[in-house]
């Protein structure tokens, strides 16, 4: 069951319409009630699991390439590795700032 999307040629709204059957009925618009709408090309998203964001960014090192950081989440994956070589625990306040990291936002800001 596809999602499709209009822009309502009167209102110039976008809507989406849930397609349950090939019917071809021609959608209405949900705010001004016209039928004289244009069919949009969507948009989609890809997602990737943390293993495969991991994979691409590389194994932390002393000195990570350029670009690692690019992505937040690496800098709590540096964190954690670092601690762990020096044979330390992380602290509770340096885990939450890797779990803000993680989330996608730069811990502190």
């Amino acid at each position: 069951m596809p999602i499709y999307e209009y822009k309502c040629d009167g209102c110039k709204k976008k809507f989406s319409v849930l397609i349950l059957s090939k019917s071809g009925n021609t959608p209405v618009c949900p705010d001004c009630g016209r039928n004289n709408v244009e069919k949009l090309i969507s948009t989609f998203a890809h997602h990737r699991s943390v293993k495969d964001i991991h994979q691409e960014s590389g194994e932390p090192t002393l000195i990570p390439r350029g670009n690692f950081y690019k992505d937040p989440r690496n800098i709590g994956r540096w964190t954690e590795k670092r601690f762990k070589e020096l044979g330390l625990n992380v602290p509770d306040e340096i885990k939450h700032d890797i779990q803000i990291a993680r989330e996608g936002e730069s811990p502190g800001g």
